[in-house]
């Protein structure tokens, strides 16, 4: 005949109210070991795992202590150690598993597993641990339902812990249902596995070593340090997040100084629901007020009408194909000013896996305005390089012009012999006037060319064939070269390599790369050559090289011919290299230098190019 018990409700009531307790202490530490890194998480996470664990098997075993049998029972507290380690165990389960960064079903699986495992070893151990007269049998049925039920409540345990955990609040009504829940859910499984319990007398002798018995002052103590633990644990936790709550407080403000100094504002967008949250730098760089609501049609409507349409095009890109993007544009603000802004956008996953942007735009208008003057200001040293430059080659030039009007004087003398003579020679008159008009196209082509370099303009980008203008270059420089006995070769490619670019700007490169060489030669003693030659690197990019035999680079400062200033000539500036490098740097190429065998120097520089059409 089986010994019939009964349950104390009122210890019924207190596990059930412990068990509430314990879970709200879940919800509230899971925030915490979340929140926390490094070696404060493990921490957390074991101090966490420690008061949980002792909250769900104080539960339990008051839970056990409700159900009172008519003989004595006593308890192996070693075993009941056991217990007690089986349920800290579950809890740190339970604390890692909803503290990462995403939980997996397969995840959340088998840690409800584990943890339902942990809670109902927890359970059965500590029925274990029970001495008492009777023998003590169990429902197998009841038993498989009690660890289903541990498993299932473990589940839910785990997803409402995990729906909870980045809850910033202390308190809240929402949290507090939620542990009252799952508070309740809990015994449910302590008392299915109490009730496949059933216990037949026994007249064998019992082992009562290290059993001890439980009185109501035990009962009392037991329930008295688990809220001592659990509370010192909230309290713990409530500390701590009022400590993190200041110095993110700290944060944003520093951040929100950081963006004001630096012109740069964070934004936040949904493209599934089209929610859009800005920093309070975001509002001002767009000048609108705080209580605007941001949207992409009012954003659109603040850029530039130039810009609308690629902006438009580049977020709806990103949206659809969920990637990166970066991008510069305007803004057209109502007090008639433009703003440049560039912005970057980063793709993230929401929980949901939902795309989401975080990025930055940061307002460029003072570098762009900064840009622009520097330009201007290369410009115009540009320019006072080139009117220096023709300066120094006024002989040189001179002496081109001349040829050619001397060439016509003398035919136009010819022409009018022949024209005077008894009987004119009209062919040989025209042949003359002919040779007249060629020689007065060269002279207004020289000319004309002089007038460019001279010219202080910035005329748009073009197409520019790189032979034509190293002939150009060859053709206004053969008087200098000629002047000191230097031979001028070139190489160039058969398929004429075109570059994007200022015509203008590129001759002064070659120009001054070339007067480099030629004031190289002039004091040397042997060969004189200027080679000049133009190949295509790859298929994107040309190359041109500008080679002599003069005196080289000059020892232990070679890399310094480039710096603004530095000169080897007596009467240089030290800013044609200066210059030309910039110039090549700006039309998006590269610029340097190298020493010959047995003497002299070769420069190079490399363009972005097309193929020929």
């Amino acid at each position: 005949m089986n010994v019939i018990g009964s349950y104390n409700y009122a210890l019924v009531a207190l596990s059930v109210f412990i068990a509430m307790f314990a879970a709200y202490a879940a919800l509230d530490l899971a925030a915490r070991v979340t929140a926390a890194t490094g070696w404060t998480r493990a921490i957390w996470l074991l101090g966490g795992a420690a008061a949980m664990g002792i909250g769900i098997w104080s539960m339990h075993y008051i839970g056990m202590l409700a159900f009172v049998l008519p003989i004595a029972v006593a308890y192996h507290w070693p075993t009941v150690l056991l217990s007690l380690a089986a349920a800290i165990l579950a809890s740190i389960i339970a604390l890692h598993v909803v503290s990462r960064q995403r939980m997996h079903p397969a995840r959340a699986l088998a840690g409800s597993v584990l943890m339902g495992a942990g809670i109902a070893g927890m359970h059965y151990i500590g029925m274990d641990a029970m001495r008492l007269p009777a023998v003590t049998q169990f429902n197998p049925l009841l038993v498989v339902l009690s660890v289903l039920l541990a498993v299932l409540i473990s589940l839910g345990a785990l997803s409402m812990v995990f729906r909870f955990r980045h809850e910033t609040k202390g308190f809240g009504w929402e949290k507090l249902a939620g542990a009252a829940v799952l508070g309740a859910a809990i015994p449910v499984m302590h008392y299915t596995g109490m009730a496949a319990a059933s216990f037949t007398p026994a007249s064998t002798a019992l082992d009562l070593s290290h059993a001890v018995g439980i009185s109501t002052l035990g009962t009392a103590g037991i329930a008295g340090v688990t809220f001592i633990v659990l509370g010192l644990a909230l309290l713990t936790s409530s500390v701590d997040r009022r400590f993190a709550e200041q110095k993110l407080q700290r944060s944003e403000a520093y951040l929100e100084e950081a963006q004001r100094l630096s012109h740069t504002g964070s934004f936040g967008w949904k493209p599934s629901t089209g929610e859009i949250l800005w920093s309070d730098e975001t509002f001002r760089i767009f000048q609108f007020d705080r209580a605007t609501k941001p949207t992409v049609e009012r954003i659109l409507q603040r850029i530039h009408p130039a810009d609308a349409g690629l902006v438009q095009q580049i977020t709806e890109r990103a949206s659809r194909d969920g990637k990166d993007c970066e991008y510069e544009c305007r803004l057209a603000m109502a007090d008639g000013s433009i703003k440049h802004i560039h912005v970057v956008a980063h793709v993230v996953r929401g929980r949901s896996g939902a795309v989401e942007f975080v990025g930055a735009l940061t307002d460029i208008t003072e570098r762009k305005h900064a840009e622009e003057a520097l330009r201007e200001a290369q410009a115009d040293l540009a320019h006072v390089s080139r009117v220096t430059t023709m300066g120094e080659l006024t002989a040189s030039l001179a002496h081109e012009v001349n040829q050619p009007i001397t060439a016509a004087v003398t035919d136009a003398n010819a022409c009018l012999r022949w024209l005077t003579r008894d009987a004119p020679d009209v062919e040989e008159a025209r042949a003359a006037a002919a040779r007249i008009v060629k020689d007065g196209m060269r002279a207004a082509d020289i000319v004309s060319r002089i007038r460019q370099l001279f010219k202080k303009s910035t005329p748009p980008r073009e197409w520019v064939d790189l032979n034509e203008v190293i002939r150009e270059m060859v053709v206004l420089l053969r008087g200098e070269a000629t002047r000191y006995a230097i031979s001028v070769r070139t190489e160039l490619a058969p398929d004429p390599p075109l570059v994007m670019g200022d015509r203008v700007l590129l001759q002064q490169v070659m120009m001054n790369l070339m007067m480099n060489g030629t004031d190289a030669m002039k004091e040397v003693e042997g060969t004189r050559e200027l080679a000049i030659k133009s190949q295509r690197a790859d298929k994107e990019e040309c190359r041109v090289s500008v080679s002599d035999t003069g005196v080289g680079l000059p020892a232990q400062q070679a890399d310094q011919i480039f710096d603004a200033f530095f000169t080897t000539k007596p009467h240089g500036t030290g800013m044609g290299l200066t210059i030309s490098r910039s110039i090549v740097e700006s039309h998006g190429g590269r610029l340097w230098a190298g020493s010959n065998s047995p003497r002299g120097a070769s420069f190079y520089f490399t363009l972005p190019s097309k193929a020929p059409a």
